[in-house]
């Protein structure tokens, strides 16, 4: 008789991985979470669900997304190649389509009125207001206004697709202060609006949600690692904030004890300074927007202000699955600081031609500092979550370009 795995059917019934994860919600907002929960489950189990959802990601998306042998970028470092899973090339230019699609379908079959979304670094509401515009659903998005005025592309892009953007002022006017705005919004009624998270956090059902609409990333890479190098990589690395992307491709090799799994935070300006997003390095368990995860909080438990070069990343939470799989020891955790990622943003694209977003760069300055440490028949995947042409302006003044 097999052992069942740690990995599989998780999240359990109550929405719990281990002691992460749940529903710490008011009761009124819990019994609209089942709901979701319960349409979810039936839905997704539909055919008429599956086979739009699956064509959408293929002729709209336009996955499979390859994998790609960087190879000058290996032989200027030495010791391991490095690939890349390029979810940068997917429309909307990175891995938060795929679950956006799902979202919307989902609000689409269950005849919600609005969409309502925070976001980072515009990626996922970009994306959202694309895959709202495709379905026909309004779609309004919460985002900071430190990100607004860093992002701008993006902040264009959501406008020219019919998304209502809502400045958030209050707080440090990031990522957290954009959930807690969007979230406001959405309890106004939830009977006919949806809440669609960003990320693999939030209450149940949102984490194992939206891990399983990333979690094409991970399939795909695993059958195309296989198909054409006949064995799987031995490391694979992608950035983790709230950590959807890295949920996303480390889900399928879970049960590959060979690969070891990296998921890169950002250290900011230094571990050691107060402008740092290193969540699963030095925070600890706690509870945010409705969750049980690690949490970076204050001695009076409230969510310290966070800093990454990378608006996607300063989070001071991150997905309850990771806390889960951290303590399991299964993921490795390691750090990469604003300078290590500009350094990498650079060298991938002057060496490759590829420029990464500031979040993928995290985990592209982990295999730069860590492949030349290891033997030549070793590999390394990257998931090259996005393209940064929304950080181009960013970093060019930043560095003076």
């Amino acid at each position: 008789m097999t052992t069942p795995s740690p990995y599989d059917n998780l999240p359990d019934e109550n929405g719990f991985f281990g002691k992460f994860g749940g529903q710490f919600v008011p009761p009124e907002l819990k019994q609209v979470m089942d709901e979701i929960s319960a349409a979810y489950q039936e839905i997704r189990q539909r055919k008429d669900f599956q086979d739009e959802l699956a064509y959408l990601l293929a002729d709209y998306v336009g996955r499979p997304s390859p994998i790609f042998y960087a190879r000058r970028l290996s032989e200027k470092l030495g010791g391991a190649r490095i690939y890349l899973k390029r979810e940068d090339l997917n429309h909307t230019g990175a891995h938060k389509i795929n679950h956006c699609l799902g979202e919307a379908l989902l609000a689409k079959f269950m005849g919600k009125t609005k969409v309502i979304a925070e976001t980072g670094a515009g990626q996922h509401g970009v994306a959202l207001a694309t895959a709202c515009a495709l379905v026909g659903i309004p779609c309004e998005i919460h985002m900071g206004t430190v990100d607004i005025a860093k992002e701008h592309p993006n902040v264009t892009k959501m406008k020219i697709l019919g998304a209502t953007l809502i400045p958030v002022s209050r707080g440090t006017a990031t990522l957290k202060d954009a959930v807690d705005s969007a979230f406001e919004e959405y309890l106004k009624d939830p009977k006919h609006f949806i809440y669609a998270i960003g990320s693999v956090v939030g209450p149940h059902p949102f984490p194992g949600m939206v891990r399983d609409f990333q979690s094409v990333v991970g399939r795909e890479a695993r059958a195309q690692f296989l198909e054409r190098y006949k064995k799987l990589p031995d490391y694979i690395a992608a950035c983790v904030g709230g950590g959807s992307n890295a949920m996303g491709i480390f889900t399928a090799f879970l049960n590959d004890e060979s690969v070891k799994l990296v998921g890169v935070e950002p250290a900011g300006e230094g571990l050691d300074t107060e402008r740092h997003a290193a969540t699963m390095t030095l925070g600890k368990p706690g509870q945010l927007h409705g969750m049980a995860c690690y949490v970076l909080e204050d001695s009076e438990g409230n969510p310290l202000p966070v800093h990454s070069i990378a608006s996607g990343l300063d989070y001071p939470g991150s997905g309850p699955q990771h806390g889960y799989l951290k303590d399991l020891g299964r993921v490795e955790y390691a750090c990469a600081n604003d300078t290590e990622c500009l350094d990498a943003f650079m060298m991938l694209s002057r060496v490759e031609g590829i420029i990464p977003a500031l979040e993928s760069a995290h985990a592209v300055a982990w295999a730069i500092r860590e492949a030349p440490e290891m033997s030549s028949d070793q590999s390394i995947l990257v998931n090259l979550s996005g393209r940064g042409d929304k950080d181009a302006d960013y970093v060019a003044e930043k560095l003076g370009l």
